[in-house]
């Protein structure tokens, strides 16, 4: 019986190949887990993966995984349905990460970095107990932008999201769609038919407390700019890889000997 296929625009492909290719994200041997929230970006990674998978000239394992935050009335029925579709290994991570929230935070507070902590945690214990090296998350090139304009005007700082970095507890975490845009993959989701969750399903919904305005904003913001300059993410995804980092005004970053 012929293994169904999700459909992929070649653009996105390329995208995907070319990052993994250039940062060696997942290689022979590997074995990764795929965060899978069920939103639109963790689903075209998951099967952006299982293709590679099916014509990469060298072997590596992969896994789907959801973090159950606890809640009531989650349900990942789809996602275990759509996984089982397109045979693709599949586990739910149950975790008691809403009740220690309410525990530990005041309401009011935001949430949002908070449950993305916890999150990444859980992913990484899942990961080490289960002997994956590498955890794949689905953060894309506007996403990348955001957080670097964000963290600019919000926190005085200039950080991004790198293609792949080494987590404090041993693990390789990768962004194989870091330069991809978010219309590719809203694309794949909509081509394909896909059910897929939104913001609803965060956790901070159904606690009182302040929505992300910030990144809400920022993406407002790059939109109009976008609007009036076509090609703004393609300078931007350039200027990522063209930093003169003795330019900007940190001491210990000066070249002592041209002074």
């Amino acid at each position: 019986m012929k293994q169904k296929r999700a459909k992929i625009s070649k653009k996105l492909l390329r995208a995907f190949g070319k990052t993994n290719a250039n940062y060696r994200l997942i290689g022979e041997g590997d074995r990764v887990l795929v965060a899978l929230s069920g939103g639109k970006d963790s689903l075209s990674l998951l099967h952006l993966i299982a293709n590679m998978q099916q014509h990469a000239p060298f072997k590596f394992e992969y896994q789907a995984c959801t973090i159950s935050y606890g809640m009531d009335g989650e349900d990942y029925g789809f996602l275990e349905e759509h996984c089982k579709e397109y045979n693709i290994p599949y586990e739910v991570y149950k975790t008691d990460i809403f009740d220690i929230a309410q525990d530990s935070m005041r309401e009011g507070s935001s949430y949002c970095s908070y449950f993305s902590r916890m999150r990444r945690g859980a992913l990484y214990t899942y990961a080490l107990e289960h002997g994956f090296n590498k955890v794949a998350l689905g953060h894309h090139l506007d996403d990348a932008v955001e957080s670097f304009f964000m963290n600019m005007l919000y926190n005085g700082s200039l950080r991004s999201m790198p293609a792949i970095y080494k987590a404090d507890r041993g693990l390789h975490v990768i962004r194989p769609l870091i330069e991809a845009r978010e219309e590719q993959l809203r694309n794949f989701a909509e081509e394909n038919g896909f059910l897929t969750i939104g913001d609803e399903a965060c956790p901070a919904m159904k606690i009182a407390t302040k929505m992300p305005y910030a990144r809400a904003n920022t993406k407002e913001w790059l939109r109009e700019l976008e609007g009036k300059h076509e090609n703004l993410f393609r300078t931007l995804k350039a200027s990522f890889k063209h930093i003169h980092e003795d330019t900007f005004l940190d001491a210990s970053r000066w070249k002592r000997d041209d002074i």
